[in-house]
């Protein structure tokens, strides 16, 4: 029998840190479902969601990994995961969308508005500065899955949109094979 958890962590960004956690949790006995790592300014945050042998408890996850060189001052939270753990239907991405211009701020609620207005969801979305010869330039990639029948319509609206804030889209589909 298993557990879920969601494992996440925060720390300083490091070479190797995903292997490091990734094969603590492998010794550990866990499956990785869900997962996603990213880096934050100078730190790093690591989360995913595993199924863990029942003979091994939050404690003891959170005490390995807190173990490990890269670890030992990392916010490290270690909870049991209630929801499904299979995604359902709406986190089929449909779309890439990236949108790169002129840093402002509002510019990820301006355009995450659009996705609601088409009962679009967001499945992943991560955005980055970018320090350049022109100023600050900011990147947004979204992952989306968009209903069919409104896709070309908030397709169009998302690049309106990133247009009045001085920014370019680029959108391609996700084709299923």
């Amino acid at each position: 029998m298993t557990t879920t958890y969601r494992i996440s962590v925060f720390c300083s960004d490091n070479v190797g840190l995903v292997s490091a956690i990734t094969g603590r949790l492998f010794d550990l006995g866990a499956n990785l479902g869900d997962t996603t790592f990213s880096v934050l300014g100078t730190g790093a945050e690591f989360t995913a969601v595993c199924d863990v042998p029942d003979m091994v408890g939050a404690a003891e996850i959170k005490e390995q990994l807190q173990s490990l060189e890269f670890l030992e001052d990392a916010d490290i939270t270690v909870a049991a995961f209630k929801l499904s753990s299979i995604q359902g239907p709406k986190a089929n991405i449909t779309h890439h969308i990236s949108v790169k211009g002129r840093d402002n701020p509002g510019l990820v609620a301006r355009l995450t508005e659009v996705f609601v207005e088409f009962n679009a969801n967001i499945v992943r979305l991560n955005s980055s500065k970018i320090l350049g010869e022109e100023g600050d330039q900011y990147l947004i990639n979204f992952a989306v899955w968009i209903p069919e029948s409104s896709a070309d319509a908030c397709l169009a609206t998302i690049a309106n949109t990133a247009s009045t804030l001085q920014m370019k889209c680029d959108s391609e589909p996700v084709t299923s094979e």
